[in-house]
């Protein structure tokens, strides 16, 4: 039901509204600023400058390529300056802060512990220090009255052979920061299936997994991914849309796929600007978000790589506004999806909505009623 005053919410509403994130990576997110500083402390010669403003530029110009490929080369550079255990536990406490001045309140952010290992971390270490960051974080957000907290995905690489080694990894720190598991990379030849004995070890020891599927390649990395590897949710999931026929005169029938997605409210991690940067969609207003949504299939809204895209969930949630008439409902309905969507207990996840998420909207509908200060 939308409010009786629903009014196109404005940039600040959009900041100030709870907001959870369930596909945002870790090496996709760092400050330009910090970049420089860490790659000076350990001697990486590489960066394209060393002037932060003309480094973030540069981050967004390269992942605009329209190459799923090229966009991923990017990681080169924040990867060669997360070797460390100070970096890494400072690169993680920004992520938290930044996420919780853009108003969110609970996100999962996911790392590859693999790509960490150059300078003679061991993947427990990097977990270690992963953890360690967000939670200092947590607590510099609260200090400064944002409330978010955070749980970490470990990912593995598709086109790596350790993908059981990192699911072990992820249930040996499930109760210490760790909510589950990903894979991650580019899907072509690559598919989920070759990573069988990681998601069937993940669904004996009764753990949680998102699986990349469905972005730059079709309906069978999405099949495969929730059909054969019992995929907990679809990261990104775009191209279900090639499961659902539009007729000319609205109506719309669903391929067999498509239905069980939605039937089953598998959830989907949708990341629109990413999307547009690779080429798995053409505009804002082309993006599948916009039927999906309409067909109540379980959508929710990501960021994907803050620092390539020159994005965040407010300006994620800007572009949807702009292109779909977006209110606070339907801000809140993506939210409340998220929330229902993430890797922990039940009773946490519904206290969040009801104490948190709901009070949050509430309030920023009820600001009419008021004079402006």
């Amino acid at each position: 039901m939308h409010s009786q005053h629903a009014v196109s919410p404005s940039a600040e509403h959009i900041r100030r509204a709870p907001k959870v994130l369930l596909h945002d990576h870790l090496d996709g997110g760092l400050r330009p600023a910090t970049i420089v500083e860490l790659a000076a402390a350990v001697g990486y010669g590489n960066l394209p400058t060393d002037d932060p403003d003309a480094l973030g530029t540069w981050f967004r110009e390269a992942a605009d390529s329209g190459s799923l490929e090229r966009y991923l080369e990017t990681f080169t550079h924040t990867c060669a300056v997360m070797q460390t255990r100070e970096a890494l536990v400072r690169v993680a406490a920004e992520c938290a802060e930044d996420l919780a001045a853009d108003g969110v309140v609970y996100a999962e952010i996911r790392y590859a512990p693999e790509q960490h290992l150059d300078a003679g971390l061991t993947l427990d270490e990097v977990v270690e220090a992963v953890n360690e960051g967000f939670r200092i974080g947590e607590h510099n957000a609260a200090r400064t009255g944002h409330r978010i907290r955070v749980g970490a995905l470990l990912t593995a690489m598709r086109h790596a052979a350790r993908s059981l080694e990192i699911a072990e990894l992820a249930n040996r720190y499930r109760d210490a920061g760790v909510v589950g598991f990903d894979i991650a990379g580019a899907e072509a030849g690559h598919p989920p299936t070759r990573h069988l004995d990681a998601f069937e070890y993940l669904q004996r020891e009764n753990f949680h997994f998102t699986i990349h599927a469905g972005e730059a390649f079709g309906l069978p990395s999405i099949w495969e991914a929730v059909q054969w590897c019992g995929a907990d949710r679809l990261g990104h999931g775009v191209r279900i849309i090639d499961d659902i026929d539009v007729k000319d005169d609205g109506s719309v029938s669903l391929g067999r796929l498509a239905a069980y997605v939605r039937d089953k409210r598998i959830p989907l991690e949708m990341c629109p600007t990413s999307n547009l940067q690779t080429g798995a969609a053409d505009s804002y207003a082309d993006h599948p978000i916009g039927l999906l949504r309409k067909l109540y299939f379980r959508v929710t809204v990501n960021t994907d790589n803050r620092l390539m895209s020159g994005t965040s969930m407010t300006r994620e949630f800007e572009h949807l506004v702009d292109a779909f008439g977006y209110d606070l409902d339907d801000m809140q309905w993506f939210t409340v999806n998220a929330m229902k969507s993430a890797f922990i207990p039940f009773d946490e996840r519904l206290a969040m909505i009801n104490e948190v998420i709901k009070p949050g909207y509430a309030a920023l509908r009820a600001e009419w009623l008021f004079p402006r200060g």
